[in-house]
C-alpha cells in the first residue's frame, strides 16, 4: 500500500525534526520544507541514521509564494501539512515585531493558499501556549479565554489561529488541528537530533545545556521576584518526543473523524519553576550548573501550565516521557554536539 504522504513545513527545526521521525516511523511519506535559517541540512542525515529513510527535502522559503507554488504542484498527492515554519523567540520578537509578522503570517498564508489550490486537505498547525496570555486561571484549558499576547511572537500565534478558523469556514474541505505547545524540551533518545540554536539560545534548555557544556560561562536567570511559591517563572515543559507524537496522532484522528477546527493543549499538567528545572538538570547529570540572577525578560508571564485531558481523551495522547530523561537526552544531545 502506497504510504501517505505529509508536507512539514520547518521540518529541519527542532520539533520538525522530531516529529519527521515520528511520522516515518508511523509509515508516513515524509518531504520537509525548510530554508534552513535556523536550522542544518545535516539534520536530514540524522534522521536517516534513526528511522532508516531521508526525508524528502526541498529547500525554500514559505514567503516566497512562487517557489511554494512549484513545490505544492509537485506534491499535490500530499494528504496533509504540518505547519512549524515561523520564527519562535519571545524576546526577539520585541525587539523586531515587523520580522515576526513579516515571516510567520506570510509563510501561513502561502501555505494556506497551496493547500486550497491543490486540493490537500488537512493542515495541523503549530500554536503555543502563549496565545493565553497572563491567564487568570491554572491550569489554562482549551476554553480558557484568549488575551493579548505578552510578545509579537504569541500575537502571531494568536492571528494564525483566526487566519486557519476563517479559512476552514469559507472553505468546508479543509480541516485543521491547531496544537498549543507548552515548553518543548529534550532530545531523541538516540542522540541524534536535539535542540541546537544558531547563535545564543533564546530558550532554557539549550542554555542550561551549553553552560554545562562550558561553552557559555553562565545561565542568567531572569527575574526571581514573581508571584509564585519560589519566586522565579513556572512553565509546563514536556519532552519533544511526546510532542511529535501528538502530531501523529492529530493526523490519524483527522483521517477517521470529521474534523472542522479543532483544539489542543500539550503539555504535562504540571508547572515547574525554572529553578526547579535547574536543579533536576543538576540531579539527572551530576554537572553543577554557572547561573546567576538577572532583570525580568520583557514578554514573560509570570506562570502558566496546561490541562491536556482534551488531547487525553480525544487524540489518545498523553505526554509519558519522565523530566529526568528529558534531562539526559538533552545532556547527551549537547555532548554529543561539542564533538563535533
Amino acid at each position: 500500500m502506497k504510504k501517505q504522504k505529509i508536507i512539514v513545513t520547518g521540518g529541519c527545526g527542532y520539533i520538525g525534526s522530531h516529529t519527521t521521525v515520528a511520522l516515518q516511523n508511523a509509515g508516513f511519506d515524509v518531504v520537509i520544507l525548510d530554508n534552513l535559517m535556523n536550522s542544518q541540512i545535516d539534520t536530514l542525515d540524522r534522521i536517516a541514521e534513526i528511522t532508516g529513510i531521508r526525508p524528502s527535502f526541498e529547500r525554500i522559503d514559505c514567503t516566497d509564494v512562487n517557489a511554494m507554488h512549484d513545490v505544492f504542484a509537485r506534491h499535490s498527492d500530499a494528504m496533509g501539512v504540518i505547519h512549524f515554519a515561523a520564527l519562535k523567540a519571545v524576546g526577539e520578537s520585541v525587539a523586531h515585531p515587523l520580522k515576526y509578522y513579516k515571516n510567520n503570517i506570510l509563510s501561513l498564508l502561502n501555505t494556506l493558499e497551496m493547500m486550497l489550490e491543490f486540493k490537500i486537505p488537512n493542515i495541523v498547525f503549530s500554536s503555543s501556549a502563549t496565545v493565553y496570555g497572563e491567564p487568570d486561571q491554572l491550569p489554562v484549558t482549551e476554553d480558557t479565554p484568549l488575551k493579548p499576547a505578552t510578545s509579537p511572537y504569541g500575537q502571531t500565534k494568536i492571528m494564525a489561529e483566526n487566519i486557519i478558523r476563517d479559512t476552514v469556514k469559507a472553505n468546508p474541505e479543509l480541516h485543521a488541528v491547531l496544537l498549543r505547545y507548552f515548553n518543548p524540551i529534550g532530545a531523541h533518545p538516540s542522540g541524534k537530533i536535539g535542540e541546537l540554536p544558531i547563535g545564543v539560545p533564546n530558550n532554557l534548555m539549550p542554555y542550561v545545556t551549553q553552560v554545562a557544556a562550558g561553552i557559555r560561562e553562565q545561565l542568567n536567570v531572569f527575574g526571581n521576584d514573581y508571584n509564585t511559591p519560589d519566586g522565579f517563572c513556572i512553565r509546563d515543559y514536556i519532552d519533544v518526543n511526546d510532542l511529535a507524537d501528538a502530531h501523529v496522532a492529530a493526523l490519524e484522528h483527522m483521517k477517521t473523524n470529521d474534523v472542522k477546527v479543532e483544539v489542543y493543549n500539550l503539555g504535562t499538567g504540571r508547572g515547574l519553576s525554572v529553578m526547579e528545572i535547574i536543579k533536576a538538570f543538576e540531579d539527572a547529570t551530576g554537572v553543577k550548573l554557572n547561573y546567576t540572577i538577572a532583570a525580568r525578560r520583557p514578554g514573560d508571564v509570570p506562570a502558566i501550565w496546561a490541562c491536556s485531558d482534551l488531547a487525553n481523551e480525544k487524540l489518545g495522547w498523553r505526554a509519558k516521557i519522565p523530566l529526568t530523561e528529558t534531562m539526559r537526552t538533552a545532556w547527551q544531545w549537547q555532548k554529543n554536539v561539542s564533538k563535533l
